[in-house]
């Protein structure tokens, strides 16, 4: 298991024997990393973040744009198998095809077009618990997911307010959504709403 929380079978992304990933800044300590990353992202997060349609080719942007001070591979789909708390994401070789899977839903529901909150959050929880489960990235996931449905919430009327994310609540309910239960989330997102 990595630093990072992050369980990974021959990860090409790290520095060999560490679990540190390599990285622009050449940083091999994870502590470290971890802070410039953090550093990194939130001053990109402050910019206006990339526009697209809304697609898999536009959530790649935003992960680019928001990690590519950082490590070279921001914005490209993860190559290596991985696993977080005993949990299994999306192998490699169907990332593509289930990122094409959910964002055709995506053009098609409630989080398309403008609706009520409640549809919306429901949508929205639905959206963001696959979306976790594919983790399309080697590390950068969970702030690329919130970027992009922020973009999504402004464009359909129900802007999210990212600084009342209960971050402790959140987690819980982001694992709990990966096993189905997508309730908890629900109404995490209507609290940001």
């Amino acid at each position: 298991m990595s630093d990072f929380g992050y369980e990974v079978f021959d990860d090409p992304y790290c520095y060999r024997g560490t679990f540190v990933l390599k990285n622009r800044a050449g940083l091999t300590d994870a502590k470290r990393l971890q802070a410039f990353e953090l550093e990194m992202s939130s001053l990109r997060a402050d910019e206006p973040l990339p526009n697209g349609r809304f697609g898999p080719a536009h959530y790649c942007a935003v992960h680019k744009h928001l990690f590519g001070d950082v490590y070279t591979w921001a914005g490209r789909y993860r190559t290596v198998r991985t696993a977080k708390g005993g949990n299994v994401f999306c192998y490699p070789e169907n990332i593509e095809k289930e990122m094409t899977k959910l964002f055709g839903r995506l053009r098609k529901g409630a989080l398309h077009t403008p609706g009520s909150p409640s549809a919306f959050t429901e949508a929205a929880a639905a959206f963001l618990a696959e979306l976790n489960a594919i983790h399309a990235f080697r590390e950068g996931n969970g702030r690329a997911q919130l970027a992009f449905l922020r973009l999504i919430s402004v464009r359909v009327g129900h802007p999210f307010d990212l600084t009342k994310l209960r971050h402790g609540p959140f987690l819980d309910a982001m694992i709990k959504s990966f096993h189905g239960s997508t309730g908890g989330l629900e109404s995490e997102l209507r609290r940001l709403l």
